[in-house]
């Protein structure tokens, strides 16, 4: 039976968490039972990256990954290799303090393809709010779950990088593009 693309809210979210190699360094993953609740971008070292899992997640264990989750890091492995990825279907859970605004936010972001871009104000737009462009632009600088939820494929509406939250900042954030052959003005 597939799951859900995104469950509902919940206050307290137990999770599990992985470590997982890639082409641009070691990614982390948290898990529930119901979803993906935060994916990390490397840090210089796998300890500072286990590190930023602890902070947001104290309780957290690491874990196996479930069959799940070994989807989305395959996807996320593959994506970050150049490989064109649909991780659409990938089950996210958020807790109760990510406003109903951001997670319209996230679903519009995971609808933009792999080398394609949208500006803010598209995004603002296709969640019914025209003028809420620099919102958007919050509510992904707090994304928990890039990649999956594409973030970086956001970009001003002058076709600049914008901001990027992840280690390496706008760097980052053209090094993630570049991978997946985005054409930047």
């Amino acid at each position: 039976m597939k799951q859900p693309a995104m469950a509902g809210p919940r206050t307290s979210i137990r999770n599990s968490f992985c470590l997982f190699p890639t082409a641009i360094g070691s990614c982390a993953i948290a898990w529930s039972d119901r979803g993906v609740t935060s994916v990390w971008l490397p840090e210089q070292t796998d300890r500072e990256t286990s590190a930023r899992v602890a902070r947001r997640f104290p309780q957290s264990l690491e874990s196996t990954p479930p069959p799940f989750v070994a989807h989305a890091i395959a996807g996320i492995v593959a994506l970050l290799e150049g490989e064109s990825r649909d991780l659409t279907d990938v089950p996210l859970e958020f807790d109760d303090s990510v406003p109903e605004f951001h997670r319209r936010v996230y679903d519009v972001a995971r609808t933009i393809k792999p080398g394609t871009t949208l500006s803010y104000g598209e995004i603002a737009a296709r969640v019914g709010d025209p003028d809420s462009a620099r919102a958007v632009g919050q509510a992904l600088g707090r994304n928990p779950i890039p990649i999956i939820v594409p973030c970086h494929r956001v970009l001003a509406a002058d076709g600049g990088t914008g901001g990027f939250s992840a280690p390496g900042g706008t760097a980052t954030k053209l090094r993630l593009l570049a991978i997946e052959g985005a054409r930047l003005i």
